[in-house]
């Protein structure tokens, strides 16, 4: 912002720092959003110009795009208990599922997965994804930023700006908006760890905090409360705390008194007023900062964004669909915003650790995150499939690791078994985007420790998640001093399309 030092002593604002910040207020979005605007003010003008306000954020019908859906299962979702099973292994390495076959004929997975066993030849799977290790921080890294080496100095407790950027931070930074919404969304919350501190992994780091995905909070944090709720909610340890938490639509109101209407006459004032700024007002950071205003109207305005959120009010055989619960409404909202033109949106089933099944694995895992999470994926793929969506948008499913081979317990915390951390391997679920359905990448040895055959590794997953969203092979993005750094750390994939 510019300043400049009056005979009194007291700051006197730039007559167009004043036009701007006044424009804030006009629309009634408070003083909070100088900070953003400072932010994208600072960024060079993108190629394509802001579609006219009162344009439709989504298409009346399907347009060819390119999109992906990243459903992040934090705590580690255990390969042995789901889709690399082993039934002729040992009772304490095979655990207490029995397997079913899928439509895919050789292709078994968990019996609590019987949806997704249906619909086999829609979804591939990738056995033999592993990296170095077994810490839930470091993990989250790797896997949300497809970066198998950390950075210089990581720092498990906190985020900090020397971190890789997050694959959805990289691809809402290279990706060409599709209107005014952002092009990368992380839904329905940050991932924060029972203590507070924010997960890793999650946001933009070297690329500068200004090109963090957006972060759509619709289930606020609860230390203790996991799962599907408020269904299928649970507890690890069995501690009784209550459940505060509610899933609603982030708030997208107008402030107190201004009614549509109003805006709109304001917006018209707004017009009047940068029309006598003349050619102060179309400087770079003016025509960025008009952009920014769009879009904001484009949030509080547009019926279809505000729809697209809004999933609790969804009709009731689409939600009894997808299942009445955050999972359910997480992968509706997906699909919606999909629909309406984010092109990348990562959604966390579960806050942070809820498939960290260290005890009670079984019935944790039967009764309360294999049904709602079978229930919402299968609807979330036949709508895809069924809209014609589902080739040019790419879903992707994975955890920060996998599960120990070997059944454990740990008494003092649990009163059934489970499996610990394992980084050494992990199946991925993939569907869409090009991928072809019914297909196995890789394999794991006789107890599903480590890989055997087509090892993969976290940059191979983030090149697949990058290649279905359109990104060239020579694309980089900036850090904050301006380096170059390229998109891609490694291959796709092989074998999927």
């Amino acid at each position: 912002m510019t300043t400049f030092a009056s005979p009194s002593g007291h700051p006197r604002f730039a007559r167009r720092t004043a036009v701007q910040a006044g424009s804030i207020g006009l629309l009634g979005l408070g003083i909070n959003h100088l900070h953003g605007l400072q932010a994208l003010a600072a960024q060079p003008r993108p190629a394509s110009t802001p579609p006219a306000l009162g344009t439709t954020t989504a298409p009346a019908l399907p347009q060819k795009f390119k999109a992906c859906i990243y459903i992040f299962l934090s705590g580690g979702l255990g390969q042995h208990d789901s889709f690399d099973m082993k039934p002729a292994a040992p009772a304490e390495i095979r655990g207490e599922f029995q397997p079913i076959s899928t439509a895919t004929p050789g292709t078994q997975i968990c019996e609590h997965l019987p949806g997704l066993a249906l619909r086999s030849h829609l979804w591939s799977l990738c056995r033999s994804l592993g990296h170095s290790t077994n810490d839930h921080s470091a993990g989250h890294h790797m896997m949300l930023t497809g970066r198998a080496d950390l950075p210089p100095g990581f720092n498990p407790s906190a985020p900090r700006p020397q971190d890789w950027p997050s694959i959805a931070a990289v691809a809402g930074s290279v990706t060409t908006p599709r209107n005014n919404l952002p092009p990368a969304a992380v839904l329905p919350e940050q991932l924060v760890h029972y203590s507070g501190r924010i997960i890793p992994g999650q946001h933009a780091g070297v690329m500068g905090h200004r090109r963090n995905p957006w972060f759509i909070e619709a289930s606020p944090f609860h230390a203790t409360s996991y799962g599907a709720f408020p269904s299928h909610k649970f507890d690890h340890q069995d501690r009784g705390n209550a459940d505060r938490r509610n899933f609603e639509a982030p708030s997208l109101s107008l402030s107190h008194g201004l009614t549509h209407p109003q805006l709109s006459r304001r917006v018209s004032l707004l017009n009047s007023l940068e029309q006598q700024c003349g050619t102060l007002e179309s400087a770079a950071a003016t025509q960025r900062f008009d952009q920014y205003r769009q879009g904001a109207i484009s949030l509080l305005t547009d019926p279809t964004v505000r729809g697209a959120l809004d999933v609790t009010r969804a009709d009731d055989a689409v939600q009894e669909r997808y299942g009445r619960n955050s999972f359910g409404w997480s992968l509706l909202m997906a699909r919606r915003l999909v629909e309406a033109g984010v092109n990348l949106v990562q959604v966390n089933l579960g806050n942070d650790e809820t498939w960290d099944t260290h005890g009670n694995a079984f019935p944790h895992l039967r009764d309360n995150l294999f049904p709602p999470t079978d229930k919402a994926l299968s609807a979330l793929l036949d709508d895809l499939a069924e809209t014609g969506l589902l080739e040019q948008t790419l879903i992707v499913m994975a955890g920060e690791f996998g599960r120990t081979p070997k059944i454990t317990l740990l008494p003092s915390h649990y009163k059934a078994p489970g499996r610990d951390h394992w980084g050494a391997v992990q199946s991925v679920f993939l569907a869409g985007g090009g991928i072809q359905g019914g297909r196995v990448i890789g394999a794991t040895d006789g107890i599903g420790a480590y890989p055997i055959t087509d090892p993969q590794r976290p940059e191979n997953l983030a090149a697949t998640i990058y290649n279905a969203l359109g990104i060239p092979a020579t694309t980089s993005w900036p850090d904050e001093v301006g380096r170059p750094h390229l998109v891609y750390s490694g291959e796709p994939i092989p074998g999927l399309t």
